[in-house]
This record gives structure tokens, C-alpha cells and sequence, in this order.
């Protein structure tokens, strides 16, 4: 199954202009968007989808109410997924929409959507890094920050599931859609790769109680740490609160920086991910916070140096 990762995420919101404006703020570029909600792309074309909670055409939610209400996977072409519709076809109902893609529900009750990827080629670098001992990255003269610098998500990097049967999530996906497991933190869950990627995830699972069941948080990949870095404290500047981060992870290697969102999950920022093939040995860690994170950073108040003492300040 040559499933390369998702290519949107729709959700049935309370609040369309808040989540519209979440989005645009996070840096996303709004796509035919309306009161009534609408696309948000990043550079690729993946995006984030929003509609009110009532619109008729979305999917039936969960009943924990989770605000998903889909998560749409890009193909690489449409014998994948022809193949997709045949093998899911075996054992529950498959929709063919109108637009060429179809739709089935996997073994928890989340809707999935598969699609001829949209996403497009792109072609922007990466950040450069200067470092004793190694080739420069940089010329002379070119400086690596600017305040002024655009920050635009590449591509929609992965979801996280809180799911209520770990075993029985994790099957489906390996079992009858090819996706294979890159790490696994013990008492949490795996970390699973498509056939069609070498992002070392793009999903996550986490077992948690039925009431529960929803998508924890998605992400979008950065061009780099330092743009994560920019990227988050604009966030934080516009006043959306802090979750998790910044830090890294030790599985996957990403940065990563959480922040609460109007959209019934968390939101994450994310760079530099770690890239597996088949020659990869999936470890495992029982889940911990030091299993979770390398390091966490800690925010204070903006601070310089103040130089020598005031005028007419005591010697």
C-alpha cells in the first residue's frame, strides 16, 4: 500500500472564526475560506479542513465528541488505491465520493479518507548551520535570523490518536493497510510509518480510556529548529498558551513545541524529524517523561545585559 501520509484533517468545529483565525495565525494559508470555514494549506498543499460541527456534509463524530471527523490520506496513484478499496471492501462499507476518493472507517471508528496525493513538489532550503571542524553552510556575510523572516509549514507531518484498544488500532493499520511500527513506548503506543515515507511517523497512538477517544494533537514540519523556535514564540506573542515545549523528542528526533488550540486538540509545531528505511529495528521505551523528551526548554522574560551602573548611581 504505497500510503504516503495525510494530505488534510477535517474537523467540525464550534467556533469557525476562532479555528479560522488559530490557523491563519499558525501560519497555514486560508483556501477558499467563509464564514462557514474552509481549507488551510501549507507550502505542499496539505492542509487543515474546518466546517461547523452542524454542517451536514461532514462525518458522523465520534461519540466522545472529538471535533476530527476525518483524516484523509494522500496515495501515490490509483492502483494504491484501487488495492486500498479492495482489501477494506472485505469486511466493512467503503464509499466512493464524487471526487474520486473513498472513504471507510478503520476498526475504532475513526473516518478515514484515501486520495491521488495532492501534494505538490516543493523546493526551499533548508536551515544552514556553521560549525568548527565542518564545511560552512553559510557564506561569508550571510546571516542565519531575521526578525522579519517567513515562516510558512512545509507539509502536514502527522496525527496522534488517543485510541481505547492500542492492539486492535495498531493491527488494523499494519495488517491491512501496510503502515509498520518505527518505535514504541510501552504503556503508550506505536509510532507508525506508510509505506510511502521515510518520516520516521505519521501517526502516533495512545491508549487511553474509551471516553477519551479523539486525535491528541497534528503538526505540520518546519523548514528547522530555528524556525520552530521563531515560529512558536510569534505564537506565544499572540497570546495562544504554551502546551508542551519547546524541546526534542528522543524518538523521531523532531522538535517540537504544543500549544492548545480551539480545535478540541493540541497543535504542534515540528522540525527535523528522523528519516527510517526497512533496515530500521523499531526500539521500545517504557513511556516516561525522559523517554518522551531529550530535553525540555524552559521560557523567562526577555533578558540583556543592563552594562555599567546609572548615572549618579552610588559607586
Amino acid at each position: 500500500m504505497n500510503i504516503i501520509g495525510p494530505d488534510a484533517l477535517i474537523f467540525g468545529v464550534d467556533d469557525v472564526a476562532a479555528c479560522s483565525q488559530y490557523l491563519t495565525d499558525y501560519g497555514l494559508t486560508p483556501v477558499g475560506v467563509t464564514a462557514a470555514g474552509g481549507r488551510f494549506e501549507a507550502l505542499d498543499g496539505t492542509a487543515i479542513i474546518i466546517a461547523h460541527q452542524n454542517d451536514a456534509a461532514l462525518p458522523a463524530p465520534l461519540p466522545t465528541k472529538t471535533m476530527l471527523r476525518k483524516t484523509v490520506y494522500g496515495v501515490a496513484d490509483a492502483a494504491t488505491l484501487s488495492a486500498i478499496a479492495e482489501e477494506l471492501g472485505k469486511d466493512r462499507e467503503v464509499r466512493r465520493l464524487p471526487d474520486g476518493s473513498i472513504e471507510a472507517a478503520d476498526d475504532m471508528g475513526f473516518v478515514l479518507g484515501f486520495q491521488v496525493t495532492v501534494r505538490r513538489a516543493i523546493s526551499v532550503p533548508a536551515e544552514t548551520i556553521n560549525a568548527p571542524g565542518a564545511p560552512a553552510q553559510r557564506a561569508p556575510n550571510a546571516v542565519a535570523v531575521s526578525e522579519d523572516a517567513v515562516i510558512v509549514p512545509r507539509t502536514l507531518s502527522h496525527v496522534v490518536y488517543f485510541v481505547p484498544d492500542g492492539a486492535k488500532a495498531e493491527a488494523f493499520y499494519v495488517e491491512r493497510l501496510g503502515f509498520r511500527c518505527t518505535d514504541r513506548l510501552a504503556g503508550a503506543g506505536p509510532f507508525l510509518q506508510p509505506a510511502g515515507t521515510l518520516d520516521h511517523h505519521t501517526m502516533f497512538m495512545i491508549q487511553t480510556p474509551p471516553f477519551m477517544q479523539g486525535c491528541e494533537h497534528f503538526t505540520f514540519h518546519l523548514g528547522g529548529p530555528t524556525e520552530l523556535m521563531q515560529a512558536g514564540t510569534r505564537f506565544v506573542n499572540k497570546g495562544y498558551q504554551s502546551f508542551w515545549g519547546p524541546g526534542r523528542h528522543k524518538f523521531g528526533s523532531n522538535w517540537f513545541w504544543y500549544f492548545n488550540s480551539p480545535l478540541g486538540c493540541h497543535v504542534e509545531y515540528d522540525a527535523d524529524m528522523d528519516l527510517h528505511d526497512a533496515n530500521w529495528n523499531a526500539r521500545t521505551a517504557p513511556m516516561s517523561a525522559d523517554a518522551s523528551q531529550l530535553f525540555l526548554f524552559q521560557s523567562r522574560e526577555k533578558w540583556a545585559p543592563a552594562g555599567g551602573p546609572p548615572p549618579g548611581a552610588p559607586k
